[in-house]
């Protein structure tokens, strides 16, 4: 075939084009490359990751409940206490937000910490009932000051530093340090188990990194603190709360992805610790021995070694679900997650019906890394849609509304179980994911 001059000259345009578009796809990509590595070297970035490894340094966490039925107290008792916690975090959720916007984020978590530096401390010091309700309080107050706060100071941060654009990759990272710290508490957790017979002590030392975490807050600058109030006045503190609760009410959009991201926590928060009597029968049906100790002592180590493992990979995976972003979108990226789930558990249903255990944990496993994975993707699409003056607030509703769910499911859950059997108790939870996210979807597009 003869090339006239013309089609000679269209066709060297044509690779002229498609060589400038390669090298404006090269330099972008090197232009990311470059921002992530700024991000990564940023002091105050790296505070937010130390501060979520020390907050889940939670030594007690694996043996709560060893530690309650201990003291004698019945089942009964223990999810009063339990409910406590919730009912306390419920209350105070909202308006600890609205604290938060207007008084001071930053001296918000100051004195979050300070809650539950007492917590611990009446867990410590007293076995009575009332101490251990008055230690649930602290705590449900901890919780309720805490959560949201911190996410809004890096959503802040973010825009002070024109990064915002990238806040999957940053709350990606954070949130991995959360979970390296979970995973350093488990193992760490089984060497205090084995060398303090008193399991009381577990909560004296969860102190010493609470207490280092107090002094990180207060090393944050005063530009996250953002507060917008001199002073506390309580008439016109329930005027603004009425105010952006009415604002948020009103935004269809960010009700719906709050509704999506409190009941995927909820449900998670609801049947995470069912894997516990499931690792525990596996251990006693083949008659693992990880370390030579009685068998109480063993099950114990080998439970805390699994949910060391359960975080490790944890922390990789929600530190690198920002590059599932180059296939879709965050709110894509929910919603699969959210069926995802649904799918998960349906297979844990099948897997009690055929008694298939070791099927179960890799299950449980795949569980924790979509719940540590999805939590950036809320960030990156609760951030585009909710107002910058009331962050704190709308991630407190979001907390507010996953024990709402935890108080409601958590004994539906329980009573299914009982009453029909724990497989059954899963299989209906799956259908219910399943049909709530067919309405979900259709509202976070």
């Amino acid at each position: 075939m003869i090339l006239t001059p013309a089609w000679r000259k269209n066709i060297t345009l044509c690779e002229s084009t498609a060589i400038n578009i390669v090298s404006i796809l090269g330099n972008s990509r090197k232009q990311m490359d470059s921002l992530h590595q700024n991000i990564k070297k940023d002091f105050q970035i790296k505070k937010f990751g130390y501060y979520g490894l020390l907050k889940n340094l939670q030594f007690f966490e694996p043996y709560l409940y060893v530690y309650l039925l201990s003291l004698d107290f019945n089942l009964f008792q223990i999810g009063l206490l339990i409910s406590i916690r919730e009912v306390i975090t419920y209350v105070f959720e909202i308006p600890s937000g609205i604290f938060a916007d207007h008084y001071g984020k930053k001296t918000e978590l100051v004195i979050c910490f300070i809650f539950y530096i007492i917590s611990f401390i009446l867990f410590f010091s007293g076995s009575s009932f009332l101490i251990l309700i008055l230690a649930m309080i602290f705590y449900g107050f901890g919780d309720a000051f805490r959560s949201g706060t911190h996410k809004a100071m890096i959503y802040s941060y973010l825009e002070q530093n024109d990064w915002f654009s990238e806040k999957t990759f940053v709350y990606g990272r954070t949130r991995s340090y959360s979970m390296i710290g979970s995973a350093i508490s488990a193992f760490a957790s089984i060497i205090l188990v084995i060398y303090f017979k008193d399991l009381s002590w577990v909560f004296l030392l969860t102190t010493i990194p609470y207490i280092a975490n107090f002094f990180l807050i207060l090393s944050y600058p005063n530009n996250l603190n953002e507060k917008t109030e001199s002073s506390v006045s309580l008439s016109r503190f329930f005027k603004i709360s009425y105010q952006q609760l009415k604002s948020i009410v009103k935004t269809p959009k960010l009700l719906s992805v709050l509704t999506s991201s409190s009941l995927f926590d909820g449900i998670f928060k609801t049947i995470k610790d069912y894997i516990q009597p499931i690792i525990i029968l596996v251990i006693t049906s083949l008659g693992i021995v990880f370390l030579k100790f009685d068998e109480d002592l063993n099950k114990k180590i080998i439970l805390g070694f699994i949910y060391g493992l359960f975080y490790i990979f944890s922390s990789f995976a929600s530190r690198n679900v920002y590059r599932l972003n180059k296939l879709a979108n965050s709110k894509v990226l929910m919603n699969l997650f959210f069926d995802l789930m649904g799918l998960i558990l349906l297979l844990v249903f099948i897997s009690l019906k055929f008694e298939l255990l070791f099927l179960i944990i890799i299950l449980y496993l795949i569980l924790y890394l979509v719940k540590n994975s999805r939590r950036p993707l809320l960030v990156d699409v609760a951030g585009d849609i909710m107002n910058k003056k009331e962050r704190a607030t709308v991630l407190s509703i979001d907390s507010q509304l996953k024990s709402l769910f935890v108080i409601i499911l958590a004994p539906g859950f329980g009573y299914m179980a009982t009453v029909y059997s724990i497989e059954t108790a899963f299989l209906i939870v799956a259908i219910g994911v399943f049909v709530v996210n067919l309405f979900l979807r259709r509202r976070i597009k």
